[in-house]
């Protein structure tokens, strides 16, 4: 691991600590700086243009037992001592509605410093710079005087923690952080299609400015702007059951939504019931459950490079590593953190994460992929005699149980007697998810392998969007429920 710049210069955050830890049992202090660039164009013109910057601190105490939060964005002596006074008396008024009794030994004392890849910084484009870059990309997507609007836009953001606690836990972290948005809106008559580049901020890296290649990138929304046009013309997606083959792009939202939440330990324990919904694995299914087929291998994996959400240490100070989640389509183990795993006496990952500095960390996703199979693209094609293929997602909705899905994709082909042939507008498919899973027949290989992501995961009370990454190959799937926008 690199070592970060100092974090937060000007404030001694072990100082602070060591001034608040006596006022409980134990204390611990995190600290968190953002600085976030959002840059956008639209139709051609700058559209968005400004720089957010948040900066302050999460006491967490414990007192015989029970632990409560304070946040404060008052990083004086003053103002973190009153924050450690409101933490330790939330601890003590939250003993007679307690859930579960926490041990201090639920929190890591390592060290350790992380830094994720940078090679060129933020800095070294001026902001008439970046912005051209845009522009440009507007007008590569509009090849048509049908092509009604375009958006190009960019987010960089600077993100630092610093995590110390009374039991002797000191980790600092930094990471660069690049999300882009490239799309296309097409019109003739009443119809209209969008075509973005992987589908909406699905571009979403660790990394400094070399993240993004214009150059390519030029030829990407090119590219997007004639697929717009395509769809404008096209046929519905027909109403049917056939193969169907998702693009990595796709098999972001379908891991995500059906295996991410289904499998975060709190909702498992029902925490989340009443906001985000709750799961249908029981806790007795882990080392049980046949999730999918013996194709489907999906890890926890937080150690690959440049993937939206690679961390060295979870917001509890717990070191992360890879893990199978699933393997050979059973199921081994959850995404829960350490108090979760110890109120339900279940293996999990390094994953209690929080959205920034007012938020107290929950069970999140991180980086949630499924691993590579030993099939080409073209040998999965070769294979379906009649399918479609479908790329980008447009549209999710699934139950509260995370157990029926319905999603929608911007672009597909059909597959006939294994080839790729007609362009189909507004496709959509359905499913369940284990017998979805179950289904799996072909996985792709490293060649097909795509790294996406998302910043707007949304979950919790008060809710917080936090930052999640997924890669996966081209995925073939048996006998799915496929239907136009009509339907």
């Amino acid at each position: 691991m690199n070592s970060p710049e100092a974090a937060l210069p000007g404030f001694d955050p072990v100082t602070a600590l060591s001034r608040v830890a006596p006022l409980a049992d134990w204390i611990g202090l995190r600290l968190v700086e953002e600085t976030s660039q959002h840059r956008g164009v639209r139709n051609g013109r700058p559209d968005r243009n400004h720089v957010r910057f948040s900066r302050g601190a999460m006491i967490e105490a414990v007192v015989n037992g029970r632990l409560a939060y304070a946040a404060t964005g008052d990083l004086s002596e003053a103002g973190l001592h009153e924050a450690a006074l409101r933490a330790t008396r939330l601890a003590r008024e939250s003993a007679r509605h307690a859930a579960t009794t926490f041990s201090p030994g639920l929190r890591p004392t390592g060290k350790g410093r992380f830094s994720g890849p940078v090679a060129t910084r933020f800095d070294t484009a001026t902001l008439a710079e970046l912005t051209g870059k845009l522009v440009t990309a507007s007008s590569r997507l509009r090849v048509s005087d049908k092509i009604v609007e375009t958006s190009a836009e960019i987010v960089l953001t600077e993100h630092r923690t610093h995590y110390l606690s009374s039991s002797g836990t000191d980790i600092e972290q930094r990471f660069h952080l690049v999300s882009q948005n490239f799309m296309a809106t097409a019109q003739d008559g009443a119809e209209i299609q969008r075509r973005s580049l992987n589908g909406p901020v699905a571009r979403c890296l660790q990394g400094g400015l070399e993240v993004v290649d214009f150059e390519r990138l030029f030829d990407e929304c090119e590219r997007a702007g004639c697929e717009a046009l395509e769809l404008l013309g096209a046929e519905d997606c027909p109403n049917d059951t056939r193969d169907l083959l998702l693009a990595p792009d796709q098999m972001l939202l379908q891991i995500h939504e059906s295996v991410g939440h289904p499998l975060e330990l709190d909702r498992i324990l029902g925490d989340e019931r009443n906001y985000a919904g709750w799961s249908f694995v029981k806790p007795e299914d882990f080392g049980r459950l046949q999730y999918g087929s013996p194709l489907m291998n999906v890890s926890f994996d937080p150690e690959l490079p440049g993937e939206f959400a690679s961390y060295g240490f979870d917001d509890c100070g717990h070191r992360a590593s890879r893990e199978f989640l699933i393997r050979d389509g059973l199921l081994l183990r959850g995404l829960g953190s350490l108090e979760s795993q110890a109120r339900l006496g279940l293996d999990g990952v390094a994953n209690f994460r929080a959205a920034g500095w007012n938020r107290a960390p929950i069970d999140r996703m991180a980086n949630l992929n499924l691993e590579p199979g030993e099939s080409t693209l073209d040998e999965m094609i070769g294979l379906v005699e009649r399918g479609i293929y479908m790329s980008a997602n447009r549209s999710w909705s699934i139950d509260d149980y995370r157990r029926k899905f319905q999603f929608g994709c911007e672009y597909a082909r059909l597959i006939e007697d294994g080839r790729l042939t007609r362009v189909v507008r507004n496709p959509n498919y359905r499913g369940v998810s284990v017998p979805f899973w179950h289904s799996l027949k072909k996985v792709g290989d490293r060649g097909t392998f795509g790294v996406f992501g998302t910043p707007y995961c949304g979950k919790g009370e008060p809710n917080q969007m936090i930052r999640v990454g997924h890669a996966s190959p081209h995925c073939l799937f048996a006998n799915v429920e496929v239907f136009g926008g009509g339907r």
